[in-house]
């Protein structure tokens, strides 16, 4: 039998470039890295729901009712009854319960206008007069929106509860508030 040569052919190895000067990694990481980022600054949340100014205050309490006073439901207050607080709203919350809202106060009685933006949940606003009757409701609200809601008449209250409250409560306009504040701003 003839003898086997040994074949002692070296192999060379191909030098490989590391992983992340291959573009596909890179892109890869970028996009890895601007989620993380995104998340970390979020945008939307410029103030935090631990920031006191943006956490709800129990001011007092409203209770809506029909045109004969038939109680409805009630609700706990947050008051905005300055300029700071009535521009601030409820502008950069995240969440809202249920039985809470927030009750604007203005000098006078007169027409008014609210817009959503930097408010990141959808509200039913609820127009007063000085009699305390509902003369408008916008239901649901559009987040993020810079569109004009408009009471229909004069109004010296506005309230802003959790989109769908009105529906959910049937809360209708005719319909009255009546509220009492806890504390004096």
């Amino acid at each position: 039998m003839p003898k086997q040569s040994e074949n002692k052919s070296s192999v060379q190895l191909k030098s490989k470039r590391p992983f992340f000067s291959n573009p596909v990694y890179i892109i890869s990481g970028i996009v890895i890295l601007a989620v993380i980022l995104f998340l970390v600054i979020n945008p939307f949340s410029k103030k935090e729901s631990t920031d006191p100014e943006y956490m709800f205050k129990k001011d007092g309490e409203l209770t809506f009712s029909d045109s004969l006073n038939n109680s409805k439901t009630k609700i706990d207050i947050q008051i905005a009854n300055t300029d700071f607080d009535r521009e601030l709203g409820l502008m950069f919350r995240k969440q809202m319960d249920e039985n809470k809202g927030m009750l604007f106060i203005f000098p006078e009685e007169s027409r008014q206008s609210f817009w959503m933006r930097n408010t990141l949940i959808s509200l039913d606003m609820i127009f007063v007069n000085a009699l305390n009757k509902i003369v408008t409701i916008h239901r649901n609200t559009q987040i993020l929106s810079d569109q004009s809601y408009p009471s229909s008449a004069p109004a010296k209250y506005v309230i802003e509860v959790n989109g769908g409250y009105c529906s959910r409560h049937n809360i209708n306009e005719g319909d009255k508030i009546n509220f009492i504040e806890l504390t004096q701003k």
